[in-house]
């Protein structure tokens, strides 16, 4: 600022100097304030993504225990279709496939949910990009 604008300034004109420190004041406080509420939306969905994966991991668990009970139930049925050679054996078969079949569909859904494409942070990636794209057109 010169000597000329500060002796003929109007009162209660804020001079260049006073407003820009203000504005850089300003965009420093709400850079701080968007960085802050973009940190708590990326440790909410990290929170979600390992609730997810838990809920995926006890479906992996329990189809795993459906699966062996499968197989001793399909054993149980060779041992029975090896000593009856009629009905009892394949009603043993039967049950033990359709308990296959339920404990292949909770693996695949449990697998399905460890995917690692359902960790990604997406909506914090949106927001940053968003952010990026605000701050580029604030600057130009």
């Amino acid at each position: 600022m010169n000597e000329y604008t500060r002796t003929h300034a109007r009162p209660g004109q804020a001079s260049a100097d006073t407003s820009s420190i203000g504005l850089i004041t300003q965009l420093t406080g709400e850079i701080s304030t968007l960085v802050r509420k973009e940190v708590a939306l990326a440790k909410s969905e990290l929170t979600h993504s390992f609730k997810s994966a838990k809920s995926g991991l006890v479906g992996l668990v329990a189809g795993g225990l459906l699966l062996f009970a499968g197989f001793l139930v399909l054993l149980w049925a060779a041992v029975l279709g090896l000593s009856e050679i009629m009905a009892p054996w394949l009603a043993a078969l039967i049950v033990g496939g359709v308990v296959l079949l339920i404990g292949l569909v909770m693996v695949q859904s449990g697998k399905h949910k460890l995917d690692p494409a359902a960790f990604k942070p997406t909506h914090t990636a949106n927001s940053l990009h968003k952010d990026r794209n605000a701050l580029r057109g604030a600057t130009t």
